[in-house]
């Protein structure tokens, strides 16, 4: 499996349309075979290491041609498109891990 994890660093007053943004992959992503549990929300960086990224998200795909179908998904990158309109510097305001995680058993 593959956490996918993404980081925003966000232009202020975008929290309307983020939210829009949001809900629309969060219906994406239960459309797609192999990629579930979208969560989004407010970084709370209790460690005070991450105030660049106020906002993230992230899923699980079952396998790297899951997440390549999310990423090759049209809806998807429209949305990306609006993130990316949203975020201080572009492409560079937005940080994306993909954390494998073995499976156990």
């Amino acid at each position: 499996m593959i956490r996918h994890i993404v980081m925003l660093n966000l232009r202020p007053h975008v929290q309307a349309p983020l939210d829009v943004v949001l809900a629309k992959l969060a219906e994406l992503v239960d459309t797609l075979d192999g990629c579930s549990n979208f969560v989004a929300g407010p970084n709370r960086d209790f460690e005070a290491k991450s105030q660049d990224f106020p906002h993230g998200f992230m899923f699980d795909a079952e396998s790297a041609e899951a997440l390549a179908a999310y990423a090759e998904h049209p809806e998807h990158i429209a949305l990306g498109s609006r993130l990316v309109a949203m975020c201080n510097g572009g492409g560079k305001g937005i940080t994306v891990f993909d954390l494998e995680i073995p499976s156990s058993g």
